[in-house]
C-alpha cells in the first residue's frame, strides 16, 4: 500500500480504477460492505454520466428553494412599491394610489432577483463550494483512472475495504494516512 504526499490531513483509503466499469464494481463492493454513501469518495478527470457513481449527489432540492427565494421576492417587491407609492402620496387625478403597472414591474424584478439569488446560494451549498477543507488528490487521476475510496475508515474496516477495492479490479490501493 502506498502513501500519496500530496495530502493535507484527510484521512482516506482508496483505490485506483483502470476505468468506469471497474470504478463501478468498486462502488458495488463498497454498498456490500454497508459504507455509508457520504463516506464514499469518487473522483474522475471526466463525467461518466452514464455510471451509477456519477449518480450520487444528484439529489438537490434547488428547484423548490428557487421557488420560494421567487416567492419571497415576490413578497418584497410588492411590498417595496406598495408601500412606497402609499408612504409618500401624491394626487393622481382620479387615477388608483397604488398603479398596477409600476407595481407589477418592480414585483416581476424583485421575483426574478429572488429566485436567482436562492439558485446561487443552493449551487454554492450543494457543490460545497467554497470548500475549505483539507482536499487530496492523486496524481493518476489525469491519466484517466477513476479514483474509489473511503473518507475516515475505521482501523477494523481497513483490510476489509482494500480487499473488496482490490477485487472489484483496483490497480493500486493507496492510504492518506
Amino acid at each position: 500500500m502506498a502513501k500519496t504526499s500530496n495530502t493535507q490531513n484527510v484521512n482516506c483509503l482508496y483505490g485506483l480504477f483502470p476505468g468506469p466499469h471497474a470504478a463501478e464494481r468498486g462502488i458495488y463492493q463498497l454498498r456490500d460492505a454497508a459504507i455509508p454513501e457520504d463516506k464514499i469518495i469518487v473522483m474522475a478527470s471526466e463525467p461518466f454520466e452514464e455510471y451509477s457513481f456519477a449518480q450520487m449527489d444528484k439529489k438537490t432540492p434547488m428547484g423548490w428553494i428557487a421557488v420560494a427565494g421567487g416567492f419571497i421576492g415576490a413578497i418584497g417587491g410588492f411590498t417595496l412599491a406598495w408601500y412606497t407609492q402609499t408612504a409618500y402620496p401624491i394626487i393622481t387625478g382620479g387615477m388608483p394610489l397604488v398603479a398596477p403597472w409600476p407595481t407589477g414591474i418592480v414585483t416581476y424584478e424583485l421575483t426574478m432577483m429572488g429566485a436567482i439569488i436562492a439558485t446561487l446560494v443552493t449551487l454554492l451549498v450543494t457543490s460545497k463550494l467554497p470548500n475549505w477543507k483539507p482536499q487530496f488528490y492523486d496524481p493518476a487521476i489525469s491519466h484517466g483512472k477513476v479514483l474509489i475510496g473511503v473518507l475516515d475508515p475505521s482501523d477494523a474496516a481497513r483490510a476489509d475495504i482494500e480487499t473488496r477495492l482490490r477485487r472489484a479490479g483496483a490497480e493500486q490501493i493507496k492510504s492518506t494516512r
